[in-house]
């Protein structure tokens, strides 16, 4: 069988579409993928030398009338060109789709040529490619089951399998990973995620915060900073001395993970899902420029108690100050927090997302 998986270009979009290609491969051995990617997510870095790959010419594409967005547009019209050729050549029986403006010419012509067709959406709040798209499919997979209800189609057409995440990610003995940083066991220890798109705000505050404490000596810090700010965060420790290892680029992240007792991140699809497998109760404050996303993976997590969500403009010193104190003080919250996790957490999702794939052949 051959299955064309297509994908935008950011990780978010990556790394479920890698770990689905793997399933696949687990369930139906022989099956031959290729993986449809945008250009520029090239800028990434995610190291794909283990699967096929094609890439296209399309990029982001604004509601604005410039330059830039005709220049965009004569792309997204070449990559539809560059899209039909990979149709034509591969000769898929299925085409899956992780959503994204990417991913749109080919599922098109997919429909076009009467090929089965699946999408998965990340996040609850679908984005407008993917809302467009499953009125079209044959199957649309989702990660929350709230998702149903921001899409206006037939129930019967939505399988809820979760997100599939990075195989490398596994639970570590919380003693062996704080090991691993050479970290104190009797120490609250936060994962403290400031270095993605916008996320620097949270190094400020977190910073700004951490210096007014009142008992700092029962915190312990792993803060991925970002590589734009990694030396000057790690000054900044010093001077209000509070035990860190601090990170420009960290990808172990499954140690980072087992280490912590509670993370303060943002909330995109990725994050959201490695905190519900991990079990990690959560400060978060959404990301202003995907606030509709991010504040909807948000209040799942916040409705099921496992985190405490502070809006971006509301994100200062003394807010946060306040809530690490809560923490500090009362560990046994943390600790019931967890427990708001029992009925988030779909490990096999990878694995659902292939049947669900799979069994397009049989309709």
């Amino acid at each position: 069988m051959k299955i064309l998986v297509v994908a935008g270009a950011s990780g978010g979009h990556i790394f479920p579409a890698a770990s689905f290609i793997c399933a696949l491969q687990d369930k139906q051995e022989g099956t031959e993928t290729l993986l449809v990617l945008a250009s520029r997510s090239i800028k990434t870095g995610i190291v794909l030398d283990k699967y096929k790959v094609r890439y296209i010419s399309i990029s982001g594409i604004s509601r604005s009338i410039d330059i830039s967005n005709l220049i965009a547009l004569g792309k997204f019209l070449k990559g539809t060109w560059e899209s039909l050729k990979i149709i034509v050549e591969f000769k898929p029986e299925i085409v899956v789709g992780f959503g994204g403006l990417d991913c749109i010419p080919c599922l098109f012509f997919a429909w076009l040529f009467r090929i089965k067709t699946l999408i998965h959406e990340q996040n609850v709040l679908p984005g407008r490619a993917n809302r467009l798209l499953a009125k079209f499919v044959d199957r649309v997979a989702v990660s929350f089951s709230e998702t149903k209800d921001y899409l206006n189609i037939n129930p019967g057409k939505i399988v809820v399998t979760g997100n599939p995440l990075r195989r490398q990610l596994k639970q570590i003995d919380q003693a062996r990973a704080l090991d691993f940083f050479g970290l104190d066991k009797d120490k609250l220890t936060l994962l403290v995620m400031g270095g993605s798109q916008g996320s620097q705000h949270i190094n400020t505050e977190f910073l700004r915060a951490a210096a007014l404490l009142k008992d700092a000596s029962k915190l312990q810090v792993i803060h991925l900073t970002g590589t734009g700010s990694c030396a000057a965060i790690k000054q900044a420790y010093n001077k209000i001395r509070i035990t860190a290892r601090v990170f420009g680029f960290f990808t172990d992240m499954e140690q980072a993970y087992s280490a912590s007792d509670l993370v303060i991140s943002r909330s995109g699809a990725t994050t959201v899902t490695e905190l519900i497998f991990f079990g990690k109760p959560a400060i978060i404050s959404p990301y202003p420029y995907a606030y509709s996303h991010q504040l909807e993976n948000a209040r799942i997590l916040k409705e099921k108690g496992c985190a405490v969500v502070i809006k971006d403009a509301e994100l200062d010193k003394d807010v946060l100050r306040q809530t690490l104190e809560l923490f500090i003080n009362n560990p046994a919250e943390i600790e019931a927090m967890r427990s708001g996790f029992r009925d988030l957490a779909k490990p096999d999702a990878a694995s659902l997302l292939a049947e669900a794939a799979l069994s397009l052949e049989l309709q």
